[in-house]
């Protein structure tokens, strides 16, 4: 097989000492380097009242990165639509398009992403989505395709037919991608003929059943007429492993504190995570993370992602760079981050 094309996937991740202008600077620093080097896409995450995460608004961040960057598909991965009415996403998508023709993409999820209270506030302050989000995705998802479209959609409103569009003049619209950590979202993009990813970074479990799932049942659609798919992984590149290892550690801790419930913090820089160490009652679960993650030298992450490209049968894997800084690290900046681009780019 020959070497996957590189995507990026970016939650802007916020350190200990790091401002959000900071860490929104270190973001637009990595995806000029993702785009300088050829990487095929870069998404934005969907995460809210996070104290480690800076991507609360997908479309905003959207709009910031294609500005900085000149060739790179720029997108969300992903707008959680649970969380807001389908027109304006609609709309959002639309404009960032128009903008930048052939360089968005549209990743939907139906998670919430975030805690209850956030979610309540999120969906029903300003009274405008109703308690059954969740239940309504699948009709979601149509209306934002229709809505994007140059022909928009018809409603009847008081006896009449009105079309509805997210922009005046659509010239285009932005690839549509359903995003899942389930079997849900796989059913459903290949019932809808749509592009799918399976959230493989997160949980590594499911991936080949989600993936045959939807290869088996897609129902090809006039844009999409075969499944496009790809690979998402957690990955660090470094000169050494041991550095490689040092390196991943800070967002190991902050996955387990996720995971066992713990308080949240800002990232911690790897000093302060050596510091700290991985508490031995959860020891195994971190390492069951971290034999999931691409952490390695650049021959041997290369090794990984090219084996994990064969293994599920795709020609694109998404990269979600999880480097960490040291406290001396300039704080507008993730040059280990940026390595982890640079050094598996240079290997494949």
């Amino acid at each position: 097989m020959t070497s996957p094309a590189l995507s990026v996937l970016d939650l802007v991740p916020v350190r200990t000492a790091q401002t959000t202008g900071q860490a929104l600077a270190a973001t637009r620093s990595l995806a000029r380097v993702a785009d300088d080097l050829g990487y095929r896409r870069y998404w934005l995450a969907e995460h809210h009242n996070m104290p480690a995460v800076a991507a609360t608004n997908p479309p905003v961040l959207v709009a910031m990165v294609a500005a900085a960057t000149e060739r790179i598909r720029v997108g969300s991965g992903g707008v959680m639509l649970p969380n807001h009415a389908p027109l304006v996403v609609a709309e959002q998508f639309a404009l960032l398009e128009a903008a930048y023709p052939g360089r968005i993409d549209l990743g939907i999820g139906r998670a919430p992403g975030t805690d209850p209270l956030t979610s309540f506030a999120l969906r029903h302050g300003a009274g405008g989505v109703t308690d059954d989000a969740v239940g309504q995705f699948p009709r979601y998802v149509e209306d934002v395709v229709a809505m994007m479209s140059p022909d928009g959609v018809a409603m009847q409103v008081a006896g009449r037919v009105q079309a509805l569009r997210a922009t005046p003049r659509a010239a285009s619209s932005a690839e549509l991608w359903l995003l899942g950590s389930s079997d849900f979202s796989a059913r459903l993009a290949a019932e809808r003929g749509l592009p799918y990813v399976f959230a493989h970074h997160f949980s590594g479990r499911g991936t080949a059943e989600a993936l045959e799932l939807y290869r088996s049942g897609y129902q090809p659609s006039e844009r999409y007429p075969e499944p496009r798919t790809f690979l998402t992984v957690n990955a660090v590149v470094a000169e050494t492993q041991d550095e490689a290892r040092r390196r991943a550690l800070p967002n190991l801790l902050t996955m387990v504190a996720l995971r066992t419930g713990q308080p949240l913090s800002a990232q911690p820089t790897i000093d302060e995570a050596e510091a700290r160490g991985v508490p031995d009652e959860h020891r195994a679960l971190a390492e069951q993370m971290n034999a999931r993650w691409v952490v390695g030298t650049p021959e041997e992450a290369a090794k990984q992602v090219t084996d994990l490209a064969t293994r599920y049968d795709v020609d694109e894997v998404m990269l979600h760079p999880i480097a960490g800084a040291y406290a001396e690290t300039p704080a507008d900046r993730s040059p280990y981050r940026e390595e982890t681009l640079r050094l598996l780019a240079g290997a494949l």
